[in-house]
């Protein structure tokens, strides 16, 4: 309840705040209420978390970098891939690997399978708890541990900032 109530008086105060400085116009009236909102979200003690998803300035900007690395990731995985089609000896090593997340959230592990399902080349074929079972073009370690390191890492380092 201590939470909910900074958060309110927050809200507030940026509120009014904002009627003072842009007037009571509809359309003002609207842009400011969610400012504020957005603003509380984020900077009031105890109101920086929705679920297990983080919302502070830190994670909004590891929000923005997981989009660009994801965007680099698959770029550099459509090339490899299509490298490896229009090359004779078409130099695959396809398999399953089994792999583990640290992260504890649904909604991090779900982003974290569709985005290694997206680059091509591999694709998650099944969840257990902390382990993915990932279909792989080419599988360049025997171990978990390898495994890990090759598909998940690049995204997860993201992840676990913007989600608990």
């Amino acid at each position: 309840m201590k939470r909910l109530k900074s958060g309110i008086i927050l809200f507030l105060i940026l509120f009014l705040f904002w009627i003072l400085l842009a007037g009571t116009d509809r359309n003002e009236l609207i842009a400011g209420a969610l400012i504020a909102v957005f603003i509380s979200l984020i900077f009031a003690p105890g109101l920086s978390k929705v679920g297990c998803i983080k919302i502070n300035p830190k994670s909004l900007l590891f929000i923005f970098l997981y989009i660009l690395v994801f965007l680099k990731e698959l770029v550099k995985s459509t090339l490899d891939v299509a490298k490896r089609v229009v090359s004779r000896d078409l130099p695959i090593n396809p398999g399953i690997v089994k792999v583990k997340t640290t992260l504890k959230c649904p909604i991090g592990r779900t982003i974290l399978a569709n985005s290694i399902t997206l680059t091509p080349g591999t694709m998650t074929v099944e969840t257990r708890g902390e382990y993915f079972y990932i279909h792989w073009i080419d599988i360049k370690g025997n171990n978990i541990q390898e495994a890990t390191e090759s598909i998940v890492s690049t995204f997860e380092k993201y992840l676990e900032v913007i989600f608990e």
